[in-house]
């Protein structure tokens, strides 16, 4: 299987304290590959990791054939990895455009322009294009957050835990436009999770971490075997 995206043994250190170690995933083209795991096991500090926001300490990250050495967190956003952080960091002040609009940064000025098929998956942002973000919901800013990523033209799509605090009818509309963009826009997509039917719903792929190490690894359907859910109970 071909990869978009090899994370391969990596370790990450905050100080003294080593939140990664050797960490190895693999997301194919065209597929969700979910990371799962209980609060504080490392899986944040993996895409922080992959984003370039924080430095690994060991290890590689290959993206579309270029291992991200001291690559920064902009270039690797022109190169096609899109981000949606946890929390969602929407410009609280600057209107649902202006918001999309800041990920024309890295384009060429005949790609600056907001998709249309953006619109199709989230109709409420069309309709509050002149509303301020941070007048929007927590579910309303978290598919602002989405479509912003989205305006980068990504290739790799990466989220982290796109589903918190969210009400479960806007849950189905991010689980649908997820599934759109793997299956109509042959978009790789790797997202963190905590809500398990999320995942059994619309991954392919995943990887159960503790204790900053990749526990298993395998298909959507290992998250109903007991020796996978051991490692997510609370």
């Amino acid at each position: 299987m071909s990869t978009a995206l090899s994370i391969r043994a990596i370790n990450l250190h905050y100080g003294a304290a080593q939140a990664l170690r050797g960490v190895s995933i693999d997301c194919a083209p065209g597929r969700i590959t979910a990371v799962l795991g209980r609060n504080g096991v490392g899986k944040s500090s993996t895409l922080r990791a992959i984003t370039g926001i924080n430095s690994v300490s060991a290890g590689e990250i290959v993206f579309d054939s270029e291992t991200l050495r001291k690559t920064p967190p902009y270039k690797r956003a022109r190169m096609g990895l899109g981000y949606v952080p946890q929390g969602r960091e929407i410009f609280p002040l600057l209107t649902v455009r202006e918001n999309l609009e800041t990920g024309f940064a890295g384009l060429k000025g005949k790609d600056k322009s907001i998709p249309d098929y953006i619109f199709e998956l989230f109709p409420v942002l069309k309709s509050m294009l002149g509303r301020r973000g941070g007048d929007l919901s927590g579910g309303q800013q978290q598919q602002l957050a989405i479509g912003r990523a989205l305006v980068t033209r990504p290739k790799v799509l990466v989220l982290d835990e796109p589903t918190e605090g969210i009400q479960p009818s806007i849950i189905k509309d991010i689980g649908r436009a997820l599934q759109f963009l793997r299956d109509e826009k042959s978009m790789t997509i790797l997202l963190v999770e905590q809500y398990l039917d999320f995942c059994r719903e619309i991954a392919d792929d995943i990887y159960v971490m503790d204790r900053g190490e990749i526990m298993h690894k395998g298909p959507a359907s290992d998250l109903d075997k007991p020796e996978v859910r051991r490692h997510l109970m609370v």
